[in-house]
């Protein structure tokens, strides 16, 4: 029994050893705020990073927290000093106020980075109206 516990310890010890806990991606930014946009214009936003690490990194998913918003991502390894691009684009069907997070998990890594886009739907007469003066 004692073996069995010694050789579980060994390995959670190993995989943590291996598994980095900090992304080594750096976004210029994590957030994005859009202000007002109008209902049923979808709303994209760009977020731009470099690989940090000393080896190519790959990003394994980028998971919306709805099905309102859409993250485009590189599926390739993105190599030693690289710089690439996540598009996130919301749908803005719904009128008010918004805040949607993407999760980014890259391979071997532990931490995930969350992207946030937040801003406002006004509906199309309000933002004709504003823009007239009408």
């Amino acid at each position: 029994m004692k073996k069995l516990v010694f050789l579980f310890v060994a390995v959670l010890s190993m995989a943590t050893v291996f598994a980095q806990t900090k992304a080594p991606l750096e976004f210029k930014e994590t957030k994005h705020s859009f202000g007002k946009i109008v209902q049923n214009v979808p709303a994209t936003y760009i977020f731009t990073f470099k690989n940090t690490a000393n080896t190519p990194v790959v990003i394994e998913s980028a998971t919306a927290e709805c099905g309102c918003t859409t993250p485009e991502y590189p599926k390739g390894a993105i190599s030693k000093g690289g710089s690439e691009k996540i598009k996130v684009t919301y749908n803005a069907a719904a009128i008010g106020s918004f805040t949607k997070r993407v999760t980014v998990r890259v391979a071997k890594v532990a931490d995930p980075i969350v992207l946030t886009i937040e801003g406002e739907v006004v509906d199309p007469k309000t933002a004709t109206k504003a823009k007239t003066g009408k």
